[in-house]
């Protein structure tokens, strides 16, 4: 693929690192996992394949191949040839298609999959670009104008479907295949307060900043990206200052900094922090955080840890059952 525009924040990612953090180096990745791992599935791709998160405006590619191709995520209103396509859905596009996007209608984050995968090298064994460490994906940055984008070789179970649906194009540069999910964002990706675990200093805040903290709306503010949402609103200042021993943190981690307005830990997270933790955003939830942009409001819910793993569980055999409708089967 050749970059014609770069958009607002485009970069390579897969599912993450894994076996770092001992060494400082945080897991990264997707912010929306879910998203990703539907797009990759959609396409015959195993669901860590590397792909392309498009933040808020996104970029315009020219597909140097035929290709077969999948956006699921957000919905940033994606277009060939002035017809928009459908999201979640498995697309075959011709050698000299141009993708665009439009505005913003729903979430912040879209992924698109390409069967094949992007085959930028490996470091630490993920191609996931680190934008504040400048390592990963494509020269560890995000894309620019001219840019190619490697891709691997198609997979054979893609270039029969491609084949078979070449001959639904005409005039078109794209042809629509059988391959799709029917997603209502607001059931799979739910709706309501975000689910939170409460953290190891949660029992520390005082009444008052306890029922603000699972009660009251907070703001994404534009101080947020991929290490961290910084979030405005209620102050929950009854910790303190007090000294911390630097402990591990996971994607998901509240931290409360001294000022009194909380930080959740996204996807470029550091490995450690010593800032009070007060609460754990549940992993089922995750994929609902990725999707809120600065000006967001957002609410947390207390829950138990055995109700967060329900949720997930719950969640990834609707993943599953999504999948296999679609003709694809969840693999790992």
């Amino acid at each position: 693929m050749k970059v014609l525009e770069p958009g607002v924040l485009t970069t390579v990612q897969d599912l993450g690192r894994v076996g770092f953090q001992n060494d400082g180096v945080g897991p990264g990745g997707a912010m929306d996992r879910l998203a990703l791992r539907a797009a990759n599935l959609l396409v015959g791709n195993s669901e860590g394949a590397a792909g392309l998160e498009i933040t808020l405006r996104g970029p315009v590619l020219e597909f140097q191949h035929d290709a077969l191709i999948a956006v699921c995520g957000a919905d940033l209103s994606p277009s060939i040839a002035d017809l928009e396509i459908p999201a979640w859905h498995a697309i075959c596009v011709e050698s000299g298609s141009i993708l665009t996007f439009g505005h913003r209608r729903w979430g912040c984050r879209a992924y698109l999959a390409v069967a094949g995968g992007i085959r930028v090298p490996e470091v630490l064994g993920s191609r996931s670009t680190n934008v504040r460490g400048g390592f990963g994906g494509l020269g560890g940055r995000r894309l620019a104008g001219c840019d190619h984008v490697p891709v691997a070789v198609v997979p054979e179970r893609a270039t029969a479907l491609i084949a078979t649906t070449a001959g639904r194009r005409g005039p078109m540069p794209f042809a629509l295949t059988d391959v799709s999910v029917s997603v209502d964002a607001a059931e799979l990706y739910g709706s309501g307060a975000v689910r939170i675990v409460p953290g190891p200093q949660f029992e520390l805040l005082s009444p008052r900043d306890r029922e603000a903290f699972t009660t009251e709306a907070f703001e994404i503010t534009p101080r947020s990206d991929r290490m961290g949402y910084r979030l405005g609103g209620p102050s929950l200042t009854s910790i303190g200052a007090g000294d911390m021993i630097s402990t591990g943190v996971v994607t998901g981690t509240i931290q409360l900094p001294p000022g009194g307005e909380p930080i959740v830990l996204m996807a470029e997270r550091q490995t450690t922090g010593g800032y009070p933790i007060v609460g754990v955003v549940a992993t089922v939830d995750l994929p609902r955080l990725a999707q809120l942009a600065p000006g967001d409001s957002i609410r947390f819910a207390a829950i138990s840890i055995e109700e967060a793993q329900l949720a997930l569980r719950n969640r990834e055999r609707e993943l599953q059952h999504l999948m296999m409708g679609a003709g694809r089967v969840v693999s790992n």
